[in-house]
C-alpha cells in the first residue's frame, strides 16, 4: 500500500506560477555606490524594470529623471553609496533618492547648497514640468540623515513626453 502523501502549504504556494508584473506591482529599491558608473546602472535598471512592468511608454521621462537624481547624488553625497526607490502608485511613477549629504545648519550655507542642488537638477525640473509632475528635495527623515530628492511623473504626462520627443 503506498504511503500517504502530504503537501506543505508554503511549498505548494512557492511552486505555483507567479502572476506577471503589472504597473501596480512596481516597487523596487536599489542601493548603489556613489561612483561614476552608478547613474548608468540606475538608467539600465530603470529601463529593465519599466519594461518588465509594461510601462515602456514612460521610459524616456523616467530614465532622464533617474539619471539626473543619481548624478546629483553622486556629486553631493560624502557617503559611499546612495539609495533609490521606484514605485508606481495612483497612475504615477514615484522616484525617491536618498544621499548622505547632510542639510546645513547655517542658513547661508543651506541656501547656497540648495541653490547649487537646484541648478544641478534644472534638466530634471524641465522634464518633470513637461510631464505635469512634481519634484523637490529636503531633509531625509530616515536614520542617518542626509538629503531626500524626489520626483513624481504622472503616467499620462510621461507618456506624452515620450511621444513629443
Amino acid at each position: 500500500m503506498p504511503a500517504a502523501m502530504t503537501t506543505c502549504a508554503s511549498l505548494s504556494k512557492s511552486t505555483t506560477a507567479a502572476k506577471p508584473p503589472t504597473p501596480e506591482t512596481l516597487a523596487y529599491s536599489l542601493t548603489l555606490p556613489a561612483a561614476l558608473q552608478s547613474p548608468a546602472i540606475a538608467r539600465a535598471a530603470t529601463r529593465t524594470i519599466l519594461r518588465a512592468h509594461d510601462l515602456t511608454d514612460v521610459t524616456d521621462a523616467a530614465v532622464q529623471v533617474v539619471s539626473e537624481l543619481a548624478s546629483c547624488a553622486c556629486r553631493f553625497t560624502p557617503a559611499a553609496e546612495f539609495y533609490i526607490s521606484l514605485r508606481y502608485r495612483e497612475t504615477a511613477l514615484r522616484v525617491i533618492l536618498y544621499d548622505g549629504h547632510p542639510r546645513h545648519t547655517n542658513s547661508r550655507l543651506a541656501a547656497a547648497c540648495d541653490t547649487r542642488r537646484r541648478a544641478d537638477l534644472r534638466v530634471l525640473a524641465c522634464v518633470v514640468r513637461a510631464c505635469g509632475g512634481d519634484w523637490g528635495f529636503g531633509d531625509a527623515r530616515e536614520p542617518g540623515g542626509g538629503t531626500r530628492m524626489w520626483a513624481v511623473l504622472p503616467h499620462q504626462g510621461a507618456h506624452a513626453y515620450m511621444r513629443s520627443r
